[in-house]
């Protein structure tokens, strides 16, 4: 498996585009994109768990019933969220989608970021589809459609061998802001011209979302209009990938490099971050006691617990602030893994902090040891962090990230409707 270029354009048969249309008061920024394949593909699909959920995500739950889908048309701007019309505008700008690019309304998916509560100006999306030019190598300006308080583009795309035959998969995606676990404010569109039955697409997606998009967090909060999309057309011309087999496996390594990349980026890019922040929670007894220690309420869904918000260590505010300021402040985050409420013994816990520029471990056994405070601001000056958490119970582990909280989080969101 290689990295290589093309984003959602790099699978054979797959085209992207975008526009400005008018939904964003922005006179530059583009606001509408488009990806379309070939043919009709094998689609599969993960949603907030918001139970407020945005026209879009309800129209595309209906349009991938079949499993089934050929084109994604996305606006950002506007959510389409708790909005009038929503429904109805949602079913108008599918129309628009198929009608622009001459395919089934049923098989167009629709997606929407912005603004929630407003009405969705369809009629810029009506009058303008039509003129969208798409091409082969296209998707980087569709990723740079469908960002709002992003800084940053996000794309990734890989190359992988199944069984003899060269397969591509690719994505892009948007998420600065309301990130956390169980979906957060993000949208994530992957292509693969891999063939693979629909069962094995949704399971590889479904499995592989809780150890990356569910193990993120910026804020604390997630959204309405969250999700992930993957299509697959099959013009590689493998032999249909199904469960259980070695190439499943190939598969769901390549699918998984592509979600952690795109997660990643997005909490390296929360809104007025200056730094990822991850952690790794190691020597737990059980994957979903690392989890918890890690990220927190995503094991709400593990463990089919109810009413329980807890806050971990890359969940934390007074962690992130403390990375914010280059202050290796351990005390914050051995106090984050007991608001947890997974069971370990803290005094034996051991900690510590590394970057580009270099490792140092600031607790052993619950305890402080010796360690300079220079070298540690050095460290945690650096645009990528790492803490380790080493709980000594067994040998189950598991990654989360985060990035610190300056006051820029603030006068983004203060700021977002004007």
């Amino acid at each position: 498996m290689k990295i290589i270029e093309g984003g959602v354009c790099a699978a054979k048969g797959f085209k992207a585009g975008a526009m400005r249309c008018g939904i964003r008061k922005s006179h530059t920024k583009k606001d509408l994109a488009m990806i379309l394949s070939d043919c009709v593909c094998n689609a599969s699909a993960v949603y907030t768990t918001n139970r407020v959920k945005a026209s879009p995500i309800l129209l595309t739950k209906e349009h991938l019933a079949d499993g089934k889908a050929q084109a994604v048309i996305v606006n950002s701007g506007n959510a389409n969220a708790c909005a009038p019309f929503g429904m109805e505008n949602a079913r108008r700008q599918a129309k628009a989608g198929a009608r622009a690019l001459g395919v089934s309304e049923e098989n167009v998916i629709v997606a929407s970021t912005g603004v929630i509560g407003q009405t969705l100006p369809v009629e810029a999306i009506e009058a303008h589809a039509g003129e969208m030019e798409m091409k082969y190598d296209n998707s980087l300006v569709a990723a740079e459609a469908i960002m709002t308080t992003d800084t940053k583009v996000k794309t990734i795309a890989v190359e992988f061998d199944v069984d003899g035959t060269t397969c591509h998969i690719g994505g892009i995606c948007k998420g600065s802001g309301m990130i956390h676990p169980n979906m957060c404010t993000m949208l994530s569109f992957i292509t693969t011209d891999a063939a693979i039955s629909k069962t094995a697409l949704q399971k590889a997606l479904s499995d592989d979302v809780n150890d990356t998009y569910n193990m993120i967090s910026v804020d604390g909060d997630t959204s309405t209009n969250d999700t992930v999309l993957v299509i697959a057309n099959g013009m590689a011309e493998n032999e249909e990938i199904v469960e259980g087999t070695k190439e499943y496996e190939v598969f769901a390594e390549a699918l998984h490099e592509i979600n952690e990349y795109l997660a990643k980026k997005i909490a390296g890019d929360g809104e007025g971050a200056t730094a990822l922040f991850e952690v790794n929670i190691v020597g737990a007894q059980t994957k979903e006691q690392a989890v918890y220690v890690g990220i927190g309420d995503v094991v709400m869904r593990l463990q089919d617990l109810e009413d329980s918000y807890e806050h971990a260590m890359v969940a934390y505010q007074l962690t992130k602030t403390a990375i914010a300021g280059h202050d290796a402040n351990w005390g914050r985050i051995i106090c984050a893994m007991g608001y947890s409420g997974a069971q370990f013994d803290p005094e034996k816990v051991d900690l510590f902090f590394e970057s580009a520029a270099g490792k140092i471990q600031i607790a052993e056994n619950g305890t402080a040891v010796d360690y300079s405070e220079e070298k540690a601001t050095e460290i945690l000056s650096q645009p990528i962090v790492t803490a380790t958490a080493d709980v000594k119970m067994g040998d189950a582990k598991a990654t989360a990230w985060g990035c610190d909280l300056t006051h820029g989080y603030i006068e983004i969101n203060a700021d977002y409707r004007s």
